[in-house]
Parts: structure tokens; C-alpha cells; sequence
């Protein structure tokens, strides 16, 4: 790519390389660097659970970038907006004309007692995270000779981490202080079919239980409870999310809450500097996922290549799903409210079709005629469907349930 303005963007993930390759198919005639902290090109982080069971391989995942030019193992460490510059951590400066910050955002880590090296610089032995290829690799050394693990987090990934250790054939424990499994997207029925389904592969779970400690019992490591509980592994894996990663930011002068502010330009603070992925925050929404993190990609390289200037972000709507192997589900919108929040709002209607034989749960939450949220776990026949309708605020058919079955419906 040559000739145009000079866009450097900060970070080589997945929002980067989304943006760099639509900005060239969309005609961009700009000269588009990725700065990269890690040594691998682009990749998609929402498959490294696959990669752990060898699904797929560290190649399989790659993401293309269109021509940018990628500066791999090159991180940034400050920022001059005034002077529209970048350091390196060599101590290179570079320029640039625009500047798009996708930095991401890091691993939680909670105030576990002995979860770090007693320098602090790090993760102690045996303790993981898993963000990166690099973490991937490493808890897949220490899989290869554990016989136990214990995931500290019981979301979205400390689930798909959980299954995948057990698919290496360990004995998994999970620790989580909701009120059941992946209490964002699932209700407390679906939870409890998810948390059967993990049981009979090998993975038990402690929900409603907060770990305080990683504690060495002088026959190994032990993850304790708040109750002084103990749970022995040869292994721990914390996955209790991701917090955007600002510090860049911040230091720049950019206006930073709990991501780097933009408007529905996806402009920061200081002129000629955007921001996309699970570095922002959007009308007071952190989304942390990869399709709001593509959507805003997708406008803000229509903006910078002159295909639509005035596209807009105006946020997302987005279904979370789990579909690799068994287990499946999919939830989109409300799919928490209940019979409590039926009493109180008479347009409410809740449905639910469940089979535990076949290990599937249906659930539709619609106010009038309108889907309010969904959830379906074990059979995601009809996800796409229920979340096209979910997106579009489209009426639904009558009955509603026919969507999901042609058996009728359970109410």
C-alpha cells in the first residue's frame, strides 16, 4: 500500500485486523500499520479453547489484514496526539496522520492470595490465564502432565476453558461466585442443564463460592474457598473476564472512563485519534466481544477510506453463543427476566419448552409481539431466526413457540 495518509493503529487483534482489511476492500488508499505488542500476526482469540484440544491449529485461527503492514512484537508505550506520534518500546518514535487505538483489554485477576510470583512480577507456577496464543501454548505444557485443574470463573470462557480440559482428560472443578453458571446470558433453568451437561464431562461446579486463595499444601497446590474449603489441582486457570485496557490512553490525555470514551464516530478525545474494540466505551457500554469490536471496525473503516464518511456507530446487538462441540447455546437480549417480572409488567410473556432427555432448553421472553430475549442451549436450530428478529425488533409469528417446534408449546 503506498501513497495516502499514514494510519497507524495501536494493537494487531481482531478489531485491527478487521478494520485493515475492509479498509483496503472498501478502496482506502491510506498506508495502514498495525503496531503489534505480541510476535504472531492477527488471530482469532475466541477459538483458543479450540486450540487447546487441538480442534484447531495456531495457523487455522489467523486473521487476514488486506496489505497493512505489520510491525509484530513492536509494542507501543506512549503517545503524542499534539505531535501525532508514537513510541515504541525500542525507543523508535513513528508517525502518523490518523491514529486508531484497539488495544484491547486484559485478563481479570482477582485478589487471590498466592496467585502471584512472591516478586510480583507474574503468575505464579502452575497459575494461567488465557488471552494469547503465548497463554495457550503454556497451559497446554502444563495440561499435558495434570491430572486436575481448577477455573477460577464461570462465564463464557471459564466454561468453554473448563470443557476443553476436560476433553485433554482432566478433572475439572469450576469456582464461581454467581448465583449459577454464565449468569449474564443464562438463566438459572438453562444453568442447571449446562452445569449437568459439564458433569458428565468430567467438569464440576461450585457456584454461589468465591475462591480467596491459591495455597501450597505441602502435597501440592490447592485452590481454598472463602469457607476454608480446599480444592486440590495440579493446575488453576482464572478467567473471571477482561477489563479495556487503557493505560496508553490515559497517559496521552485522552478522556478515559472504564474504556477510552468515543462517540458514535468512534473519535477520542483529541483530534485525528479513534478507538474500536474492547479498548471503548460507547454510550456508556463496555462490550468486550468480538462482534461489537467488527462492527465498529467495519464503520470506522468506512469513515477513514472515504466509502461512507458519515458512517455511525450507533452500538450493538449482539447474541452470545457457544457452539463448539457439545454444549451448545445461544442467548440474545433479556433472556434473564422471569415469572417475578411478568407480575410486574402484564405485557410480559415468558415460554419455555424444556427436554432432558435430549439435554435442550427453549426459553422466549416477548413483550406484545415483540422478542425481548431468548435463550436455547443443547438445539440452536432456530438461533440465527430468533436472533435476526431480535435485531430487527421484528413481530413474531403467532404462536410464537412455532418458531421453535412443531409440537406445540409448554407454557
Amino acid at each position: 500500500m503506498t501513497g495516502g495518509r499514514r494510519i497507524a493503529v495501536v494493537g494487531a487483534g481482531m478489531a485491527a485486523a478487521r478494520f485493515a482489511a475492509r479498509y483496503g476492500a472498501l478502496g482506502g488508499t491510506g498506508r495502514v500499520t498495525l503496531y503489534g505488542a505480541e510476535p504472531r500476526a492477527p488471530y482469532n482469540r475466541a477459538l483458543l479453547a479450540d486450540v487447546l484440544t487441538g480442534r484447531h491449529d495456531a495457523e487455522a485461527i489467523a486473521l487476514p489484514a488486506g496489505d497493512a503492514e505489520l510491525r509484530l512484537g513492536a509494542e507501543t508505550v506512549a503517545l503524542d496526539p499534539a505531535r501525532r506520534t508514537l513510541t515504541l518500546a525500542d525507543g523508535r518514535t513513528e508517525p502518523w496522520e490518523e491514529l486508531v487505538l484497539a488495544t484491547g483489554a486484559n485478563p481479570v485477576l482477582p485478589p487471590l492470595r498466592g496467585l502471584r510470583r512472591a516478586d510480583g512480577g507474574g503468575l505464579r507456577d502452575g497459575v494461567h490465564a488465557l488471552r494469547t496464543l503465548a497463554d495457550c501454548a503454556r497451559l497446554a505444557e502444563d495440561a499435558a502432565t495434570a491430572r486436575r485443574a481448577v477455573v477460577v470463573g464461570g462465564g463464557v470462557l471459564g466454561v468453554s476453558a473448563a470443557r476443553a480440559l476436560a476433553a485433554l482428560g482432566l478433572a475439572v472443578e469450576i469456582v464461581h461466585q454467581g448465583p449459577h453458571l454464565i449468569d449474564r446470558q443464562l438463566d438459572a433453568g438453562a444453568a442447571a442443564m449446562l452445569r449437568d451437561g459439564l458433569r458428565r464431562l468430567g467438569v464440576e461446579a461450585y457456584v454461589g463460592n468465591r475462591a480467596r486463595a491459591v495455597v501450597d499444601t505441602g502435597e501440592g497446590d490447592a485452590v481454598e474457598l472463602a469457607g476454608g474449603y480446599r480444592l486440590g489441582t495440579d493446575l488453576v486457570l482464572i478467567a473471571c473476564g477482561v477489563r479495556p485496557r487503557t493505560g496508553l490512553a490515559h497517559a496521552a490525555g485522552l478522556k478515559v472512563a472504564a474504556g477510552v470514551l468515543v462517540d458514535d464516530t468512534l473519535a477520542a478525545s483529541a483530534p485525528h485519534v479513534y478507538a474500536m474494540g474492547d479498548c471503548v466505551q460507547h454510550r456508556n457500554t463496555v462490550h468486550g466481544l468480538s462482534g461489537p469490536a467488527w462492527e465498529q471496525a467495519d464503520v470506522l473503516a468506512a469513515r477513514l477510506s472515504g466509502a461512507d464518511p458519515g458512517a455511525l456507530y450507533r452500538g450493538s446487538r449482539t447474541p452470545s453463543r457457544l457452539s463448539a462441540g457439545p454444549l451448545e447455546y445461544a442467548a440474545v437480549g433479556e433472556a434473564h427476566l422471569d415469572a417475578e417480572d411478568q407480575a410486574a409488567d402484564p405485557d410480559l410473556d415468558v415460554l419455555r419448552l424444556t427436554d432432558a432427555t435430549r439435554g435442550s432448553y427453549k426459553k422466549l421472553v416477548l413483550r406484545g409481539n415483540r422478542l425481548v430475549g431468548a435463550i436455547l442451549l443443547g438445539d440452536l436450530a432456530a438461533a440465527g431466526d430468533l436472533a435476526s428478529a431480535w435485531r430487527r425488533d421484528d413481530p413474531m409469528p403467532d404462536p410464537p413457540l412455532h418458531l421453535l417446534t412443531s409440537r406445540g408449546a409448554a407454557r
